[in-house]
């Protein structure tokens, strides 16, 4: 695993930062992919910085992109491992992106696609003090697979930022239904969330999902002034 993270950025058009907005994008992508939302979001969140980091890993399954973790789907609790494996160095990126920008975790926000989704939920739950919001995008909470994994992932919750799923009804890649039972197990462990469904979408995100991520940042960065 590389020993940091970087990527593409985007500076406020304000001038001057005082929110910081991360990309995380998915499997087999790069920083590239989710780059140009700062951009649609600009004029709503005019204040905030953006950066989409590399994942730190090649990916087998796409060659020119990177993955979080590794996905073979030969165990049920590669999800798991993965989110766990990769989560102590995208926290210590975070860190280091807030501390370059003088900024507290309440003007971070984190956003997420597919892969990137079940990373950015696992790490912003643990971290000691909750970040401003979290937007996810076609992917899913991740929880062991056992019985008892959701009380198990419960346990581990540090704090509770709001969050926003997103999914495309029509996501052949990740069902919908990991929607709702995203939401459920993060309404039962006490985490606040809406959901969005966008009719007729796929595996992506279309303008509606980007309308409601923004104004879902905005709202959230305007609770934290």
């Amino acid at each position: 695993m590389a020993a940091s993270l970087d990527g593409p950025r985007l500076e406020p058009r304000s001038g001057n930062a005082k929110q910081l907005v991360v990309f995380l994008h998915g499997y087999g992508a790069d920083g590239n992919d989710l780059i140009a939302l700062g951009q649609e979001w600009q004029e709503l969140l005019p204040e905030a910085a953006f950066v989409s980091p590399h994942a730190p890993e090649p990916c087998a399954g796409a060659p020119m992109g990177r993955q979080w973790f590794e996905l073979t789907f030969r165990s049920l609790d590669e999800r798991w491992r993965g989110v766990n494996k990769a989560g102590p160095l995208l926290d210590a990126f975070l860190e280091a992106e807030l501390a370059r920008r003088n900024l507290g975790p309440e003007s971070l926000a984190l956003v997420g696609f597919s892969q990137g989704t079940m990373m950015a939920l696992h790490v912003a739950l643990r971290r000691e003090k909750p970040l401003a919001a979290v937007v996810g995008y076609s992917g899913i909470y991740v929880t062991p697979e056992s019985a008892d994994g959701p009380d198990k992932a419960k346990a581990e919750i540090r704090s509770r930022p709001p969050v926003l799923l997103v999914h495309g009804a029509q996501d052949d890649l990740i069902p919908a239904q990991a929607l709702f039972v995203s939401a459920n197990l993060l309404a039962a462990a006490e985490v606040p969330v809406e959901w969005h469904l966008s009719p007729g979408v796929g595996h992506g995100i279309d303008g509606e999902g980007l309308r409601h991520g923004g104004a879902f940042l905005a709202k959230a960065f305007s609770k934290r002034k």
